[in-house]
């Protein structure tokens, strides 16, 4: 005896969780730029990066190849970076 099973109906495409707002009335901030972030920071605010140090969402590093950048986000061993040419990913945190 076998069981008939119906086809799992399939909707639109989903929306991704980047997309979803946790108020859908607020609208979402915009983002900022790389000048408006480093605005009014004195160079000594600007920490020298290191792959052995830990950097959190907000920090802001001086790379010797990109120059000063503010971190956007931060994952364990992964930071995304806002630099003056665009975002980079860099390590992070790596003893």
């Amino acid at each position: 005896m076998s069981i008939k099973r119906t086809k799992q109906r399939t909707f639109s495409p989903r929306q991704r969780d980047d997309e979803i707002s946790l108020n859908p009335h607020k609208p979402a901030e915009p983002d900022k730029s790389w000048e408006q972030h480093v605005a009014g920071q004195a160079d000594d605010a600007f920490a020298p990066f290191s792959l052995k140090t830990r950097y959190a969402k907000g920090a802001l590093l001086d790379h010797a190849t990109f120059g000063k950048g503010v971190v956007l986000g931060a994952g364990p061993t992964v930071i995304e970076v806002l630099f003056k040419d665009g975002k980079k990913k860099l390590g992070h945190g790596m003893a």
